[in-house]
């Protein structure tokens, strides 16, 4: 995953039961950070954005990528949307201008 983004639409992976969402993407998370071939970056999007936070259990991979040399953005745009830019506790806020550089630059992975 070196050349790759990805891109973290929500705070669940899939649609239908949240609860059920919420622990697969949780899973996806846990077991990528112990991949040797990482994401150059996370890039959260939308809900995505609730995933940077101590409310989120994904937050706990976040962090362990972040300090692996993954880095966690978080559009700013949307975290003020839902009223938590200052409640992230991974990562940092970033632009889309940002997110688009990224995205000319590597593939991007969509997780929605």
């Amino acid at each position: 995953m070196k050349n790759k983004v990805i891109l973290l639409m929500n705070n669940q992976m899939g649609q239908g039961d949240p609860d059920l969402g919420e622990n697969i993407l949780e899973t996806f998370f846990n077991l990528l950070k112990n991949k040797e071939d990482l994401p150059v970056a996370v890039f959260c999007m939308h809900k995505g954005v609730f995933t940077m936070t101590d409310d989120s259990f994904v937050s706990v991979h976040l962090k362990a990528l972040h300090a692996k040399g993954v880095d966690v953005l978080a559009c700013k745009t949307c975290a003020e949307y839902y009223g938590i830019e200052n409640t992230l506790t991974v990562g940092s806020l970033s632009s889309m201008d940002h997110f688009i550089t990224l995205a000319s630059n590597y593939e991007v992975v969509t997780i929605a």
